[in-house]
Order: C-alpha cells, then structure tokens, then sequence
C-alpha cells in the first residue's frame, strides 16, 4: 500500500541566541539563515524547505523572541505572532541556560496553542546532566503536553531524530511547494543577508543592529553576477565606522561577502558596497514597510 503524503509548517520559535537559525539550517541542509554569535541576526522570517518521497516540511526560522526598543522590532515580532497562528508543528527552541522567557504574552499564546509542540533544548554539548534534568522539569511544568528533546544542533547531536518526530507530527497533504526548491525567499535576499551578516561579524555594540543592507541592482551576465548594495546606518558617524580607516573595513565586509555569495550562487560576483545615511529608519513605518518588515 502506497503511502499517504505528508506536508507541514514547521515553525521555529525561541529567545535570541537560542541556535534556531544554527538548527534550521543543519535541517534544510543549507546557509538560509545568518547565524552569527551575536542576538537578533534573524529578523525576518525565513523559509526553508526539505524534501523527502513522502513529505514536505517548510521550516519557519523566526527572529528571537524580545521586548521591542524600536517599531523595527515590533514588525520582528509581528513575524513572530503569525508563525504562531499558522504552525502546523511548533519546535520551541531553547537551550539548557535559558532561566527566564523575554515575553509572557507569547509564552501564554504558545502554551494555548492547539498545533504539536516540540520543545527542543539546544546546546547540550555545553552543559552538564544536572543542568539538562533541571531544565527538561521546567519546560514540563511550562508546556506539559509538550514532547521534549535534548540536542546540539552545531554538533547534529539528534538532529535526525528530531527530523523523524518532526515527520510523525505532519498531517496528511499534498506538497505546498515545488518539490525542488529548497526556500520561498529570493537570491537578492539571501544576498542581502549575507552582507548583514558579515556587518554582524566584523563590527561591534550598537552599529551592526542600526544597519540594513539593500541590493540595489542584481544583474546576472554569462559569466559573473555583478551586485550593487547600499548599506543603510542610522546616523553620520555609524557611516564612517562601517567605512574604517582609508575604507579598509568595508573593502573587507566586500571581500567576506563576495566569496560567501559565490559559493552560495556558484558563479562569479562582482560586488559593490556603499554607505548611505538614513535616520532613524527603525522607527519610521514608511521605510520599514520599504525593507519588508511591516506588510
């Protein structure tokens, strides 16, 4: 007997720093999302999609859970509220430090929801037993009908078993997607974030969270993708740090880009970066709606 098709929105939910882009990333099997050391390097909600004979899951990675300082993270977390209304599987993400969630309004609307809960408790290679038993009781009591498992999603450690629960969870339907592609969002995005992510990496404190990076042309020749991208700064001095001394710390952000892009696009970049000043966009709903955060 042939068997029934399986298709789901797997939706990743968690603080920041949790490992949630880390984690979906070993499971699609590809860099969809930017994985940084540092918190709130996802901020928009990324799709990533696995294929198997008799399944679909589309992944959901949804920027962490935080209390909005801008009307920027308010549009992050308006992610955050539909991923919650149209999982089919939640995984909740976590990790065997975490003592306090950033927002009881969304722990209550996780813990009201109908859809499968899978709590996921990251990171295990760093702790210790006790500290693991100490955690898996306290999500019990959180999230009680919640199933519960250990991983290390940097280290794959049940990963593979999480794929298998994930599967199991499903409901019967046919594929939501072509069964060849791998996310819904476009080669210029994922451009786009590569560039924030090496922003990410290579500059510290506020000025990497008062950047965003637009693909202003994206043209595609024979034999090489030539890019052009502005990245955005709140004020006039955030301008010149990104640029360093004699433009050598911009010259290197290109550099790193450039080689992440030709791996992820297998062709030739030529990339060109610029600085431009646009005051307080985190706050400005026009140019918010312009960089995709509010619809």
């Amino acid at each position: 007997m042939e068997k029934q098709h399986k298709s789901g929105f797997v939706n990743i939910l968690g603080s920041p720093n949790m490992g949630k882009s880390t984690l979906m990333n070993v499971l699609v099997g590809e860099n969809l999302s930017a994985i940084t050391h540092k918190a709130q390097t996802t901020r928009h909600r990324i799709m990533g999609i696995v294929n198997g004979e008799d399944y679909q899951i589309v992944f959901s990675d949804t920027p962490g859970i935080l209390k909005p300082s801008y009307k920027l993270h308010e549009g992050m977390m308006g992610f955050v509220k539909t991923s919650l209304s149209d999982a089919d599987v939640i995984l909740f993400v976590t990790d065997t430090k975490e003592s306090t969630f950033p927002d009881e309004e969304i722990l209550a609307k996780i813990q009201k929801t109908k859809s499968p809960l899978l709590i996921l408790i990251n990171k295990i290679d760093l702790s210790t037993q006790e500290q693991l038993i100490n955690r898996v009781n306290h999500w019990h009591e959180v999230f009680p009908k919640a199933e519960i498992l250990p991983i290390s999603a940097l280290n794959k450690l049940n990963t593979g078993l999480s794929l298998e629960k994930i599967i199991s969870l499903l409901p019967v339907c046919p594929p939501y997607y072509p069964k060849d592609e791998l996310t819904d969002k476009s080669e210029r995005f994922f451009v786009s974030e590569i560039i924030r992510e090496k922003i990410l990496l290579n500059y510290n404190k506020e000025v990497p969270y008062s950047c965003e990076v637009l693909i202003e042309s994206f043209k595609e020749e024979k034999k090489m993708i030539r890019i052009r991208a502005n990245i955005m700064v709140a004020r006039n001095s955030q301008k010149g740090i990104i640029i360093g001394h004699k433009g050598e710390m911009l010259k290197k952000v290109g550099q790193e880009s450039r080689i992440d892009m030709e791996k992820f696009l297998n062709k030739k970049v030529f990339l060109e970066l610029f600085v431009k000043v646009d005051e307080d966009w985190r706050n400005n709903e026009q140019k918010l709606k312009k960089y995709g955060y509010i619809n």
